[in-house]
């Protein structure tokens, strides 16, 4: 086997890049696909407790741990739940922060525009999806001293980790939700996480329910959210 070719470069170990090359009309294509696939996917609120494999969940982890980070810091925390009790407490902890807040702290025209989503507080698909995968930002390191080591970008680093997880979690041909509770603190109560991880998505992953019915949305135009500058 060949040996990597690697150059120091300002003291630190550099390996050359060895890009992924495609012809124009290849690049056409994938591209093409990549976006048919992309644009079928939708945010599902009607699980089957079908059982899914947790090597599937550990590969699409994995695949969101290849996000970009500030200063590669990878500031995240996955943690991958099955396990009935606790499943039961987040649900029964998130249905309350829901509660709350669909009587109390959304104004109306924030009740209004999530009436076409036919969302309300109850969340049987925290129990009932056999995974569940709450994302955790970590505000900072600890290293082997004890000290902390700033991490940067925290917020926009898990959001890209975040997009990753969700194209992978399609891809697998599994359905997912991003659920937001708030305030989330539970989370890191129930799952015992340290100070320094905060929770940032709760995110249901399975099989669709049979007849599963998603609303009638539609994507902006390409036309909408794109600016050409030649």
């Amino acid at each position: 086997m060949d040996k990597p070719d690697i150059r120091v470069i300002g003291g630190y170990e550099h390996i050359l890049y060895e890009p992924v090359t495609y012809s124009t009309e290849d690049m056409i294509r994938k591209s093409a696909d990549l976006y048919r696939l992309a644009s079928k996917r939708r945010s599902v609120r009607h699980f089957s407790n079908r059982a899914v494999p947790r090597k599937v969940l550990l590969n699409i982890i994995k695949t969101a741990g290849t996000s970009p980070s500030g200063s590669n810091k990878q500031p995240w925390t996955f943690c991958l739940v099955s396990n009935k009790d606790l499943k039961s407490q987040i649900r029964l902890a998130a249905e309350e922060e829901e509660r709350q807040s669909y009587s109390n702290r959304m104004n109306k025209q924030w009740l209004e525009d999530l009436k076409p989503l036919g969302t309300d507080w109850y969340k049987p698909f925290l129990e009932t999806a056999p995974w569940l995968i709450v994302v955790f930002r970590k505000i900072y390191d600890i290293d082997l001293d004890g000290k902390k080591r700033n991490n940067y970008y925290v917020t926009e680093s898990v959001g890209l980790a975040c997009g990753m997880l969700l194209l992978a979690i399609h891809n697998a041909g599994l359905s997912a939700l991003t659920h937001t509770p708030s305030p989330m603190n539970f989370l890191s109560d129930i799952l015992k996480r340290p100070e320094n991880e905060k929770p940032f998505l709760l995110i249901p992953v399975g099989y669709a329910a049979d007849k599963t019915y998603v609303p009638n949305i539609h994507h902006k135009e390409l036309e909408e959210i794109c600016v050409v500058y030649e």
